[in-house]
């Protein structure tokens, strides 16, 4: 991981964007020496892999399943007739 300090950065963005897209390379970005930001090649995900939250989440009821009559909530099942 390289370090740059914030007038380096906005001086050299286009030769730092370069070398991130060419050998991958990791920036630090520090203001007064104090770390603030840092620049790494975008990786994207595939869109075909579950999210590792989501893959987590358990449904235990099968949702397609019809709900009962005395399920329904009072207002849904009055209007549900498509009356006025």
């Amino acid at each position: 991981m390289k370090t740059l300090n914030v007038h380096e950065a906005k001086t050299r963005l286009s030769a730092v964007l370069a070398e991130i897209e060419r050998d991958g390379e990791v920036f630090l970005i520090c203001r007064n020496g104090k770390p603030v930001a840092e620049l790494s090649p975008h990786r994207s995900r595939s869109r075909l892999e579950p999210h590792p939250v989501a893959s987590r989440i358990r449904i235990r009821y099968d949702p397609t399943e019809h709900l009962q009559p005395d399920e329904w909530a009072e207002e849904v099942g009055e209007n549900a007739g498509g009356g006025s």
